[in-house]
């Protein structure tokens, strides 16, 4: 992982989960002149009297009240605490890190006004991981969780460092600053556009982009224990097939199983293997083609300016126009996309979970497990699968299509992003747990075959690295622990093994 990314021009997708996962941002010369010339301009517009939402303005459906200028400092601090009412538990630190950077990179832009002391502040509080507690929930948009950050720059609300809690002014404090004076249109930019989404979807790409990988491996590891199939993954009749995704798969799934002994005394047995083995190109590579479409959009809001109103021109002829490019419907309708594409993931793996511990088509010991009747092994562990499988069902109910009305008709299209990106992570979160089951399961089905052929070189390097974390299981020990540690070994390692499986 880079230990510094340095914003130029636009961030990706992949910059910003590196920040998520800790790395220092860096802000070029040439962004920070960006960032003071659109201060200029904002400030030119205040002198000049210019109308401006949220400048000069009130916000929302008080949007044709006039500010006067000595107001105008007022409205921008009181529209954080008014706005910071989000509820519930708070984000993880990852996901606040990345909310943190792409809110850092609209502003970055050039187009918002904010000063650059506030943007020095946010980079100090990031790069410091004195990070703003953020409730996860009572977002139709981005205002409530971006208010809460906005809480801790003017000394108030709560930071999370080092594992323990401190308040905004101290975080302030122990970084050798004082709580911002919040000027004319600062108080809308830090509540304003799609950071929130356009963050946590960052990081949903990149966590999908990850389990991608593990479910080639996990799937892997079932099919050279049940499958039959000859040739199944052949690349002359895949390519008959035309996606890049499945193409991927294939070559990958060809990469796991190369030089099997295990499969090569099953193989020619079946002419075809159920579904769940045998579809495993097509609906993985279907996954990953929808996630190029969905960091494609990611990579878009990054490049764009999602703040209103925006300001242009110059100083000496400054201009503002009120857009609605805080509308996050793209970021709704591909976290949408995500979240299904990681439900079907973990449904295909749940499916295979069940082939190895159903003795009606397995050929092996009954739920896996060490002794028969005494031990109920792996029979119970797949109920988890299950019902993980169907909780991802409902959360994969689209959050785009929620709608809602909000500020007295003003505001009376919703497309909520952020709950949608906000689910997405939490089908993620299942998926890493339903892949933990499978990977276990297939260790265990390696340990219970009647034969003494050899695995693959590759998933015996996985098979090792599994016990490794957990031994084989006798009933002996709670099952959840053991898939904790397996859940963990994957959200760490690559399931390229960083090589050593090669």
């Amino acid at each position: 992982m880079a230990d510094r990314i340095i914003l130029d021009g636009a961030l990706d997708w992949q910059d910003i989960a590196t920040v998520a996962n800790g790395a220092e941002l860096v802000l070029s010369a040439a962004t920070w002149s960006r960032i003071d010339a659109a201060r200029a301009i904002v400030d030119a517009l205040v002198e000049r009297e210019i109308r401006g939402y949220g400048i000069n303005t009130g916000v929302g459906a008080l949007c044709d009240v006039i500010i006067s200028r000595a107001d105008q400092q007022t409205l921008s601090r009181n529209i954080i605490p008014s706005h910071a009412c989000g509820v519930g538990e708070p984000l993880g630190k990852a996901e606040t890190r990345a909310v943190m950077a792409a809110q850092i990179a609209n502003f970055a832009h050039g187009y918002s006004g904010v000063s650059r002391p506030v943007v020095e502040t946010l980079l100090a509080l990031l790069n410091a991981d004195m990070l703003p507690i953020i409730p996860s929930r009572g977002s139709v948009g981005y205002l409530t969780h971006a208010a809460a950050i906005g809480l801790v720059l003017i000394g108030e609300g709560e930071c999370r460092h080092g594992g323990t809690l401190i308040s905004g002014s101290e975080a302030l404090d122990r970084l050798g600053r004082v709580p911002l004076a919040l000027q004319a249109k600062e108080g809308l930019s830090l509540v304003n556009g799609t950071p929130c989404a356009t963050g946590l979807g960052a990081l949903a790409v990149s966590r999908l982009s990850h389990l991608a990988d593990w479910a080639d491996a996990a799937a892997a590891m079932t099919y050279e224990n049940l499958g039959a199939q000859s040739d199944p993954f052949a690349e002359m009749p895949l390519a008959l097939r035309h996606s890049p995704g499945l193409q991927q798969v294939g070559r990958n799934l060809r990469q796991w199983l190369a030089g099997s002994a295990l499969l090569a005394q099953s193989a020619g047995s079946r002419t075809q293997d159920p579904l769940s083995l045998r579809a495993v190109p097509q609906i993985h590579g279907a996954v990953r083609d929808a996630l190029v479409h969905v960091a494609d959009v990611v990579d878009r809001e990054l490049a764009s300016v999602t703040d209103n109103p925006v300001v242009a021109g110059s100083p000496e002829a400054p201009e503002v126009h009120s857009q609605a490019h805080a509308v996050g419907a793209a970021l709704g309708l591909t976290m949408d996309s995500l979240a299904t594409a990681a439900a079907e993931l973990a449904a295909i793996s749940e499916r295979r979970i069940d082939r190895l511990v159903n003795p009606l088509v397995s050929g092996l010991p009954a739920f896996l497990a060490a002794g028969s009747g005494v031990c109920s092994g792996f029979m119970i562990i797949q109920y988890t699968a299950a019902a993980l499988v169907a909780e991802n069902r409902r959360l994969a109910a689209p959050a785009s299509l929620d709608g809602g009305i909000t500020s007295a008709l003003q505001e009376d299209i919703l497309t909520h992003a952020t709950p949608a990106a906000d689910k997405a992570l939490a089908i993620l979160g299942n998926l890493q747990t339903i892949l933990a089951i499978e990977v276990m399961a297939g260790a265990q089905a390696y340990d219970l075959q009647s034969g003494s052929a050899d695995k693959a070189k590759r998933t015996a390097a996985l098979y090792q690295r599994v016990r490794q974390n957990v031994p084989f299981y006798r009933d002996d020990r709670p099952l959840n622990a053991e898939v904790a540690k397996v859940r963990a070994m994957i959200g760490i390692l690559s399931a390229q093994l960083d090589g050593d499986a090669r």
